[in-house]
Order: C-alpha cells, then structure tokens, then sequence
C-alpha cells in the first residue's frame, strides 16, 4: 500500500489532513472517500485497516480528519453535521481535480450518516457503504447524557467522549435536529450498502433496519455478528468489512477495460506511457515496472529482477527433479540472488564488449537447503545447481534476433 500525506483546504480556507492509500501493484480501479465516526479520526485502528483490505483489491481510499479533530485545522465547537457533509463534497472535488473523482463512499458511525447525506451532490458516486450508522444524526446527542440540558440552557457545554473532553454548541444539536436522513436515503439512486452489529451498543441495529427499509434497489445489508460499534474488539472484523466493501462496490462501479495480451510466440509484453509493462505468458499475467527512484511506478519487479527470479526459479526446479530422482530427503530450496555489474582483469578469451572493456555480469547465487542430507549430498546439489538450463543460457553464445513487425 502506497501511502501519501494530503493537505486539503476546505471552502472556508481550513486545512484539512487526508492520507491516500493506493495499491502497490497496479493503477487503482477506483477511488473511495472514507468518513470516520463522530469524534473520532482517519488514524483509528479500524480504518486502516479497512483501508489496508481495499487497497489489496485495487481500490485507492482517501481517509481524513474533518474539521477540528485528529491533524486538521478548525475549532470542533464550531463545527457540526452540515459542515462534516461540507467537507465530504471540499474533499470529493480535491480528489476529482487531483486524481480521480470517487466512485464509492464509505462512513464509519455518524460519518456513515454523513456519506449518505453527501451522496446526493456527488454524480460521480455509484456506491454508499455504511458501518454502523445513526439513521437519524440526531442520535448522537444520545451519547451527551445529562449535558443536554446545559447545552440547550445555556448554549454551550463540554462533555466527556472516549475519555477526551470536547465542547458542543446549541448550534450542533440544532443543526443534527434539522436533518433528516431517511428522507435523502428515499431519494438516492445509488447502490447502498449497511454494515451493523447487532451487539452495537452504541448505535442499536434498529437504525440500520431504517436506513435498509428507506432505501430503494440495489440495497443490501450485512450482519457484523459479535464486533462492537469502533470494530476495536477484533480486528479481523475490520478487515472483513474492507473485504466486503471492495467485492460488493465491484459490481456498481466502472472496472477498467483490460484486453489480454495475444502473440504466437511464448511471451508477449506491452509498454505505453509509463515504466509499468503488461507481460503475457498465454496463460499467465505479471506486471513488470521500474522503482519511482528512476521515475517508475514500482508495480512490479524490474527487468533484471526478473532475469534474477528466472534463475532462481531454474535452480529450484532442477535441484528438486534431481533430489526426487535420487530419492534424496530435500525438503525445501531457497535461492537467494544479486546482480551487479562489476570490473574484470584483461581477458584474453572474453567474447562481451561488457568484458572487453573490463566489466561484466556478475551473479551472486546463494543456495539455501532444508532436509536431512550429507555433506556429500550438499557439495552434489551445488553442482548440479551449474546445471540449470537457464544458468547454461546465461553462459552460453546467445543470439537475439528482433524485426519490427509489419
């Protein structure tokens, strides 16, 4: 997971703290916002690890703090629901701009209810997943207790959450008053998902029967059996979340269009704008890549770190059909490798430019085996190591012949 630091100014020029995470492998197949619950912040141990389940199926997700909590700027007291949705859209048109415009919305809790609420701004947005979400905003003063009144009489309180104390205005209980979700849900035309545990605690699985009945198809609902409300618990139930998200918004969002290499030879490979080169072996697809140092994206291994598993690959293969025809006990071979090019003395015989002019190739091999054999076993397999074909290849007169093809 590639992971960069993001700073975002919202519309009223505060500064907002985003990490994108990406996949480390290929170019994303979407983008995804996620909204944390209410308090909380894009650091929960929760989120990244939902976050870290999507990346590994190709989804990239921005995950933020909204105004006033974890490492963005702004006062929370003088924050409420509207202007979480307000970051979500600042955010959304950040990433639109930057990148790619987000296709799915995630919200954890009262940031589940903020996606929804969000949802109907964006026309981008094909799928809303919700986790463990409030269906009316409103149920978050619940948690205020009997600093209600206080709040309502005099305009303003602070009120102890997760151990932290934060200051709420009369401004924030109105503003949740004022909102109803139901409603928008009715509305949207989008793929939804709801995610709850019926053991929540916190926010009670009847709101997720809400938000289910007021949303229209495509709608679905799955159960977090046993996780409490932060998915803190356990954390395979975080992780089972991010890999249900990623397969269920597959089938709402546009996938990349990917035509499969074709040759008549044995290997095909195809390079465009980037570094990043599509290799097609019939029957078998790898991506190779060069490292961003050089102006890659890293998606793959190098082409020398491919010669280099190609040996390594070869010498496994052939110390096991040996060891299995000579019934030796070989448990297991491990091939260590390097390359480097490095400075010879005169050679006489030497056929390379490289080794005319005093460089050449050099592999470092280093065997590593497992099993109950002998010195003499060892000092055999060694051998026979040397005698790998694509070792024989490496030392032998090599011709490649290239045309360009009509």
């Amino acid at each position: 997971m590639k992971t960069t630091r993001l700073t975002i100014q919202n519309r009223d020029n505060i500064t907002i703290s985003a990490r994108l995470e990406q996949p480390n492998d290929q170019y994303p197949i979407a983008y995804a916002i996620f909204a944390h619950c209410f308090t909380c912040s894009k650091s929960l141990r929760a989120v990244n690890a939902i976050s870290r389940s999507l990346t590994s199926k190709g989804i990239a997700v921005l995950r933020f703090d909204f105004t006033g909590l974890g490492e963005s700027e702004g006062d929370f007291a003088e924050t409420n629901f509207s202007s979480n949705i307000s970051d979500l859209l600042d955010v959304s048109a950040f990433l639109g701009k930057e990148y790619q415009a987000p296709s799915i919305l995630i919200g954890h809790s009262l940031g589940g209810s903020a996606v929804l609420m969000a949802a109907k701004y964006l026309d981008n947005v094909t799928a809303v997943a919700t986790i463990g979400s409030p269906s009316e905003p409103v149920h978050v003063s619940d948690q205020f207790g009997y600093k209600i009144e206080e709040i309502r009489g005099e305009g303003i309180a602070k009120v102890t959450l997760a151990g932290r104390e934060f200051t709420i205005k009369k401004q924030f209980l109105d503003d949740l008053e004022n909102t109803n979700l139901l409603e928008t849900v009715r509305g949207l035309k989008k793929a939804i998902l709801v995610m709850h545990s019926p053991h929540d605690k916190t926010v009670g699985i009847r709101n997720a029967e809400q938000i289910y009945k007021a949303a229209f198809h495509p709608k679905s609902f799955v159960s977090l059996d046993n996780a409490d409300h932060l998915l803190m618990n356990n954390k395979e139930d975080a992780v089972y979340v991010g890999e249900v998200i990623a397969t269920w918004a597959k089938r709402y969002i546009e996938l990349p269009k990917v035509s499969k290499l074709r040759t008549s030879q044995a290997v095909v490979v195809k390079t465009e704008e980037t570094f990043t080169t599509e290799i097609s072996t019939g029957t078998h697809s790898l991506t190779a890549d060069e490292p961003e140092s050089v102006g890659g994206n890293d998606f793959g291994p190098s082409p020398y770190e491919l010669l280099l598993a190609s040996l390594g690959a070869c010498t496994g293969m052939t110390l096991r059909m040996y060891a299995n025809r000579k019934k030796w006990d070989l448990k297991s071979v491990k091939v260590h490798l390097s390359h480097k090019k490095d400075y010879i003395e005169a050679c006489e015989e030497c056929v390379s430019d490289n080794a005319k002019k005093g460089k050449i190739d050099v592999f470092d091999r280093v065997i590593e085996l497992e099993g109950n054999l002998d010195d003499k076993q060892k000092a055999r397999l060694l051998n026979i190591a040397d005698k790998c074909p694509v070792h024989r290849t490496l030392h032998g007169e090599v011709e490649v012949n290239t045309v360009l093809k009509a």
